[in-house]
């Protein structure tokens, strides 16, 4: 403050990549992988184990997939939520809705190969 001996300092604290945006990136991924595996088993049919080995792994996947989804929403809100010059600010906005994205194909891939499986086991 001019004419004063005290002074105000504000310290820039650099922005942060949220960890749930990440965590829900790499769970998504996860998730994907996954499904490409159960939509290999639905494809192989009786020979590898079919609906069985598919129905095992889909609920890994769908497990992976969900958690993406959730963790990407937690960290959009903790991206979205306002912060005060001495807080830290989260960014990372377009992680989590990649997390989001690839949570939602991770689930879908694995629930349509466990269709495949199903349909190839009993046809």
């Amino acid at each position: 403050m001019p004419g004063t001996p005290f002074g105000v300092v504000h310290l820039d604290v650099p922005p942060v990549t949220s960890g749930l945006a990440t965590a829900s990136l790499l769970v998504g991924i996860v998730s994907i992988l996954v499904s490409v595996l159960v939509l290999c088993f639905g494809i192989g049919g009786r020979s590898w184990g079919g609906a069985w080995a598919a129905g095992a792994f889909t609920v890994l996947g769908v497990i992976a997939g969900t958690a993406a989804i959730v963790t990407g929403l937690l960290g959009l809100r903790q991206i979205r939520r306002p912060a005060a010059p001495p807080e830290v600010r989260f960014t990372g906005r377009g992680l989590a809705r990649a997390g989001l994205i690839c949570g939602s194909v991770g689930v879908g891939l694995s629930l349509l190969g466990l269709a495949l499986a199903l349909l190839l086991q009993f046809a």
